[in-house]
C-alpha cells in the first residue's frame, strides 16, 4: 500500500485525535449509564464497549474524510455510542441524551430514525437488515434519477457499516444476489472484521470465501488488514516471516495475545518464529509496549490505510471494505472472548481517562485532553467536514425536523425536486379511486383492475398518482394482479430489456419491457428483500425529498417469511402500501402450506401498519386511496390490504354514508334496530356465509345487524386508546367501536367470523361486555372446494346459523 502524501499527514494525525475522542466519550457514555446513573431496578444497562471500540477510528475516517454531503449511512446497532459521540462533535447531540442514553427518552440502544434527536438516514438493530436496507437505497436513488425525481448531482453513496458476525445473516445474501440482478451501484459496505461475536471467536475458513462471494457478484472487495507500523515491520529483516506469521496465525490465537499484551506477543513469536533469519534481531528492537501496539496495528485502526481505501474507491462499482480490527481495541479487555458484553470497571475507566489526559470532571467535555491549540484546529476540521457543511441545494444537513414520537431526522427537502411540484405542501393530491365495474368480484381481481384503470387514466390527477406509484412483487407479480399495470408502465431497468417473447410474435398476456421509465422492480422470491425494497422506497421522501407510492403484493401466508424485515420498515416509519393476497383457507386448492390463519393478528399488532381486509370493489378503491394519502400524512404510517381470490356478489349501496365509517374500521352492512338483541360481525371473504346466514336467522331475530368490520385493527387500536386515555388525564372519548355497538342491547349476543385466527373479532365482546360466537380458523387447512372446507372448519352458513342459536339457548 502507497504511503501517503506528506500533506496528509496533519489530516491523519487530526482524525486520529477524532478517533481517540470517540473511543473515550462512547466508552463514557456507556459507562454513566451503567456504573453513574441510578438504577431503581437494579438491571445491567450495556451498552457494547468493546464493539464500540472496534469502530471508532473507521467511523473517524468515515464521517470526518470520506463522506460527502449526499451520501447515506446505516451504523451497526452496536456502534450506536459512536454515533451519538460524532453527533456530540457536530454540536447536534446534547449531553443529556448521552447521559440518558438507554434511559427513557434518552440516546436509544441502537440508531433509530424515528427516536433519536441526531440525524440517523436509517435505522439499525436487527442485524443484517440495516446492511441490506442500503443495497435497496441504492436501487431507489436510480429510480429516482431516472424518473426525474432526483438529479445526478444529488446522488451520494448508500454506506453499511456493519459487524463481521452480520455477515451470518442469510438476508444479506439474498439483498446481494438481487444487488447483481439490477446491477446495483453506488453502495459501500463496510466490516469491522474484529472476529469475534457475542459467543465465539469467528472461524478462519471463511476469510476468502467473502471475498469469492462479493467478487462473484461483481463487488470490489478491498481488505485492510495491515497497518502502517505493521507495514513497517514487514519491510524490515525478519519482516516476511513476521508477516507470514501473522496471515497463519489462528484468531482464537490472536485475540487471546491480544488481551495477554507484549510480553505474551514476543514470547509466543521467539517460540514460532524465533529461529528463523533476523527475526530475533526485529523483535528485539521494540519494547513490550511497541510490540503490542505493532501487532495490534491493523489496517480498521490505521487511519492513514482506511483514508487511503476510502480514497481509491471513488466510481460507482459496489465495494466491501473488509476492515481488519480488534474487539475492545484501546481498552483494557481487547481481545478477551468474553468481552461483548463486558464493562470497564470504575478504576479501567479511570485508567483510560487518566491516559487521555482527561482530567477528572471534564469527562463530558467534547475536546477535552487534547489542549486549547489542538482542540481549535480539531473545532476547525470538524466543521469543513461533508457532515456540517451544506448540501449542493445550499442548506445545511444539520437540519433537523421534529418528529411525532418525540425525535428528530435529517430530511432531504433540501434536495429540490426536477419537474413538477406535488400539491397541498408537497403531498400529492389523491382524488377518489375508479371502482372496478362487476356485479361479481374479487378483492385481488379488483386490486389489478383498479390499478391498470390508474395507470390508463386521461384524468391528469389520476395518472399523477399512478406515476408516483411504484409496485415490487417477489416472484408472484402475476398471481396478485400486478401485471396488468406492468404492462402499461414497464420493468425498472437501468439498461434496456427487451420483451423476447413479444418481438418473436409468442402470445403472452405478459407484455414486459425493461426500460429506466418502468415503474415495477421485478424481484426473485425472497420476502425478505420484498420488505427491503418497501423500505426503501418507503423512505424515499426523507432520504431523497421525493415521496413515491410503493406497492408491494406477496401472498399472504408468506407474510410471516419476511416478517423481521416488514417489523424493520415501520420501525423506521418507511412508508409503503402491502397487498397480501390470496389469503385463508379460501385459497383452498392449494392446500394449508398457502392458506393464512393468524396474519389478521400480525396486522393488529404490528406498529406503524394498519391492517385492512374490504370484501368488496367499492370498499377496496376507497381504502386504497385513503392508504394513499396516509402514506403520505404527518401522522400516517404504512397500509396492509388483506385480500381474496374468491368472487363475491357486490351490494347495492344507498349513498355514501358508509365511507366513513370503513375507513374507521366498521360500518353497519344492515343497521340493527334500537335494542336489538343480536348482530352478526364479519371480516373480509366470509361475507355471503354471513348474508345467507342473516336471511335465514332475521325473522326470528327481529333488528338483526350486520357489522361489517373494514380494520379490527382501527377498532382495536382506538378502544384501547380510549380506555388508556382515562389514565392520561384526559376526557375519556368514545372509540368507533363502542360508538358502532351502541345501537344493540347491553346483552346482546355477537356472532363474529373471519377466514383467519377467530380472535382477530373475539375480543368484540369486551367492549360492552356482551357474549361472542367467535368462528375462525385456528389449525391448518387442508386442500377441497370451498364448500367442504367451511363446512370442515365451522365458516359456513350453517354454522353462523348455529352459533346464533347457541348463544341464544345455552
Amino acid at each position: 500500500m502507497a504511503t501517503l502524501a506528506p500533506a496528509d499527514t496533519g489530516t491523519v494525525a487530526l482524525l486520529e485525535a477524532l478517533e481517540a475522542r470517540l473511543r473515550w466519550l462512547s466508552a463514557w457514555t456507556i459507562h454513566n449509564a451503567n456504573h453513574l446513573r441510578d438504577s431503581p431496578d437494579g438491571l445491567k444497562v450495556g451498552g457494547h464497549q468493546a464493539s464500540c471500540a472496534s469502530m471508532t477510528a473507521i467511523m473517524a475516517v468515515l464521517y470526518f474524510h470520506a463522506l460527502k454531503a449526499n451520501d447515506r449511512v446505516a451504523v451497526k446497532p452496536h456502534a450506536g455510542p459512536v454515533l451519538h459521540a460524532i453527533h456530540y462533535l457536530l454540536g447536534q447531540q446534547s449531553r443529556d441524551q448521552l447521559e440518558r442514553f438507554r434511559g427513557f427518552g434518552g440516546a436509544q440502544s441502537y440508531p433509530s430514525r424515528t427516536k433519536d434527536r441526531i440525524p440517523v438516514d436509517f435505522s439499525t438493530g436487527s442485524v443484517g437488515l440495516g446492511v441490506a436496507v442500503t443495497l435497496f437505497a441504492s436501487l431507489v436513488q436510480d429510480y429516482l434519477v431516472a424518473h426525474g425525481g432526483l438529479s445526478a448531482e444529488q446522488t451520494g453513496r448508500m454506506i453499511a457499516l456493519m459487524g463481521d458476525a452480520e455477515l451470518d445473516e442469510g438476508n444479506i445474501y439474498e439483498a446481494l444476489i438481487e444487488g447483481y440482478k439490477h446491477d446495483v451501484r453506488g453502495c459501500w459496505w463496510i466490516v469491522d472484521y474484529n472476529r469475534q461475536s457475542l459467543d465465539h471467536t469467528t472461524a478462519d475458513r471463511m476469510f476468502r470465501r467473502f471475498d469469492d462471494i462479493f467478487e462473484t457478484c461483481g463487488w470490489r472487495v478491498l481488505t485492510l488488514k495491515y497497518g502502517e507500523k505493521q507495514l513497517a515491520a514487514f519491510a524490515q529483516p525478519g519482516g516476511q516471516a513476521l508477516k507470514d506469521w501473522i496471515d497463519a496465525c489462528p484468531n482464537v490465537d490472536f485475540a487471546a495475545l491480544t488481551y495477554q499484551g507484549g510480553a505474551a506477543w514476543r514470547a509466543r513469536l521467539l517460540a514460532d518464529i524465533g529461529g528463523k533469519p533476523h527475526v530475533a534481531t526485529l523483535l528485539s528492537s521494540y519494547d513490550d509496549t511497541a510490540l503490542a501496539e505493532t501487532m495490534t496495528n491493523l489496517g480498521g485502526h490505521c487511519v492513514a490505510t482506511l483514508m487511503e481505501a476510502f480514497d481509491s474507491a471513488q466510481d460507482d462499482r459496489p465495494t466491501l471494505f473488509i476492515a481488519y480490527t480488534v474487539k475492545g481495541y484501546g481498552l483494557p479487555f481487547a481481545g478477551h472472548k468474553d468481552n461483548h458484553a463486558g464493562l470497564m470497571n470504575p478504576g479501567q475507566i479511570a485508567g483510560l481517562r487518566d491516559s487521555l489526559g482527561i482530567a477528572a470532571g471534564d469527562e463530558w467535555a467534547p475536546w477535552a485532553g487534547v489542549g486549547d491549540n489542538a482542540a481549535e484546529a480539531l473545532k476547525a476540521f470538524v466543521a469543513r467536514s461533508a457532515v456540517c457543511l451544506p448540501s449542493p441545494s445550499g442548506e445545511g444537513r444539520e437540519t433537523l425536523e421534529a418528529r411525532p414520537g418525540g425525535g428528530v431526522r435529517r430530511e432531504a427537502a433540501d434536495f429540490p425536486t426536477p419537474g413538477p411540484s406535488p400539491e397541498g405542501e408537497g403531498r400529492l393530491v389523491i382524488p377518489p379511486l375508479p371502482v372496478p365495474d362487476g356485479a361479481e368480484q374479487s378483492t385481488q381481481a379488483a386490486f389489478g383492475r383498479i390499478l391498470l384503470d390508474l395507470a390508463k387514466s386521461p384524468d391528469p390527477a389520476l395518472r399523477a398518482v399512478a406515476d408516483r406509484v411504484v409496485t415490487t412483487s417477489p416472484d408472484v407479480t402475476v398471481s396478485t394482479n400486478l401485471g396488468a399495470f406492468v404492462n402499461q408502465r414497464g420493468l425498472f431497468r437501468r439498461s434496456e430489456l427487451k420483451d423476447v417473447f413479444h418481438a418473436a410474435r409468442i402470445p403472452s398476456p405478459q407484455k414486459w419491457a425493461g426500460h429506466g421509465a418502468g415503474q415495477h422492480l421485478e424481484l426473485g422470491i425472497a420476502e425478505n428483500n420484498l420488505f427491503l425494497a418497501l423500505t426503501a422506497f418507503g423512505l424515499a421522501g426523507p432520504l431523497f425529498g421525493t415521496r413515491l407510492l410503493p406497492v408491494g403484493t406477496v401472498y399472504d401466508p408468506f407474510i410471516a417469511r419476511g416478517l423481521d424485515a416488514l417489523n424493520y420498515g415501520c420501525y423506521q416509519d418507511a412508508r409503503f402500501l402491502l397487498v397480501a393476497t390470496p389469503s385463508g383457507l379460501t385459497l383452498g386448492p392449494e392446500g394449508g402450506a398457502h392458506q393464512s390463519i393468524n396474519s389478521p393478528l400480525i396486522g393488529i399488532g404490528q406498529p406503524g401498519l394498519t391492517y385492512y381486509e374490504p370484501a368488496f370493489a367499492d370498499e377496496l378503491a376507497l381504502l386504497m386511496g385513503h392508504a394513499f394519502r396516509h402514506l403520505q400524512a404527518d401522522d400516517g404510517g404504512s397500509v396492509y390490504l388483506r385480500l381474496t381470490t374468491r368472487v363475491v356478489t357486490q351490494v347495492e349501496r344507498a349513498g355514501d354514508a358508509w365511507q366513513a365509517g370503513a375507513v374507521a374500521g366498521g360500518y353497519w352492512l344492515h343497521r340493527p334496530a334500537p335494542g336489538a338483541a343480536a348482530a352478526l360481525v364479519y371480516t373480509g371473504a366470509i361475507v355471503p356465509e354471513v348474508l345467507a346466514a342473516y336471511e335465514q336467522l332475521a325473522d326470528d331475530l327481529p333488528g338483526l345487524g350486520v357489522l361489517a368490520v373494514t380494520s379490527p385493527d382501527l377498532l382495536h387500536r382506538g378502544w384501547t386508546a380510549a380506555q388508556a386515555a382515562r389514565w392520561t388525564g384526559g376526557r375519556r372519548p368514545t372509540s368507533h367501536v363502542e360508538t358502532l355497538l351502541a345501537p344493540l342491547a347491553p346483552d346482546a349476543r355477537l356472532v363474529t367470523v373471519i377466514d383467519g385466527s377467530p380472535s382477530a373479532l373475539s375480543w368484540l365482546g369486551g367492549v360492552r361486555g356482551q357474549r361472542v360466537a367467535a368462528l375462525g380458523v385456528d389449525r391448518f387447512g387442508q386442500t377441497g372446494t370451498l364448500p367442504d372446507l367451511y363446512r370442515a372448519y365451522r365458516l359456513d352458513t350453517d354454522a353462523v346459523v348455529d352459533a346464533a342459536a347457541e348463544l341464544f339457548l345455552s
